[in-house]
């Protein structure tokens, strides 16, 4: 018999073989659906001896870079876009919210953007992804606010005023209240900030507590003023056990335009100069003092670690995801 021709027993095989995969689920000409779903849009972690739940509330399409980030010429913007595999025409932003259990209270920090829009239709998850981590929004003891933007305090009541988090006492720097929520002050431009202020602050006005900076306000959560990017910016320094993690708010909020070169601007700042300068200050401080960050709008979730680069700037290193608690 020549080598190259099948036997008859090869012949029956195959052909036995062809018929079976046939009938099989996922078999060639049996296409499986798309699924066009994710998993549930949280993330948990220990925190020294705390329990901290990442939720979101969705991506924040800011359009295109180089009409936000302000200071750098197209080139040097797009080779460090280029360089770190990100795209040249729209800045992708999360809202990474922390929640922390620390054993006798659950402290949600920054609120999102409600119902408002301002941004596209991916917004407004946060009650959703909640629900998805099992946290129920009348158990939150403390709703805690870097500033008072869109995106930070506009989850904190519904349309119709009543509060989402019912439960809650809220802390805000008295800066940022006083600023956001005065039609005097806000310029015209920013309305939308105005009125989102003052639909989510003025009622809870008699629950808020104003956090000064270098307090603990409440038992291992630390204000740390960060002005610039809003008057009354504030960071948070959390501790539990031997744990630390800063909270960054919107400190920076590129992991590489504002990174690498920190004295770059933001469009949205109140004061994009002292914003700049701020940003300088607590990057040195966190990379010197190698202190894990919590970043709200670096890709999701949001924790790492910052580090000189060698160059007067920074760079972002993020840190894996751990499934096991």
């Amino acid at each position: 018999m020549r080598l190259d021709a099948p036997s008859r027993r090869g012949l029956m095989l195959g052909a036995a073989a062809a018929a079976v995969t046939a009938g099989l689920p996922g078999a060639a000409g049996a296409k499986a659906p798309m699924l066009r779903s994710q998993s549930p849009y949280f993330y948990r972690f220990a925190l020294g001896d705390a329990e901290a739940t990442m939720v979101s509330d969705g991506t924040l399409p800011l359009g295109d870079p180089h009409a936000n980030f302000l200071g750098l010429t197209p080139a040097e913007m797009d080779a460090q876009l280029n360089n770190n595999f990100l795209p040249l025409s729209n800045a992708v932003l999360e809202q990474n919210i922390l929640i922390l259990n620390t054993g006798s209270k659950l402290v949600l920090f920054d609120t999102g953007m409600g119902s408002l829009k301002l941004f596209g239709p991916t917004t407004g998850k946060l009650l959703t992804t909640m629900r998805q981590a099992g946290i129920d929004p009348k158990d939150i003891d403390a709703v805690v606010m870097s500033h008072a933007h869109v995106d930070h305090c506009g989850g904190c009541v519904a349309d119709d005023g009543t509060p989402h988090f019912p439960n809650a006492q809220y802390y805000i720097s008295q800066a940022d209240f006083d600023y956001w929520t005065d039609p005097a002050k806000v310029p015209a431009s920013f309305s939308a900030f105005l009125d989102t202020a003052r639909k989510n602050l003025l009622p809870i006005r008699d629950r808020l507590v104003f956090v000064k900076d270098g307090q603990e306000f409440l038992p291992g959560i630390q204000a740390l003023a960060a002005p610039g990017h809003s008057i009354g910016h504030t960071m948070f320094m959390i501790t539990s056990g031997k744990d630390s993690l800063c909270y960054l708010g919107d400190l920076t909020h590129h992991p590489v335009l504002l990174m690498e070169k920190p004295l770059t601007e933001f469009a949205y700042d109140t004061d994009p100069k002292q914003s700049a300068q701020t940003r300088l200050r607590m990057l040195t401080m966190l990379a010197k003092n190698r202190i894990p960050v919590l970043a709200y709008h670096f890709a999701w979730p949001g924790i790492g670690h910052v580090a000189e680069n060698g160059q007067g700037g920074f760079r972002y290193y993020p840190q894996a995801m751990k499934m096991e608690l």
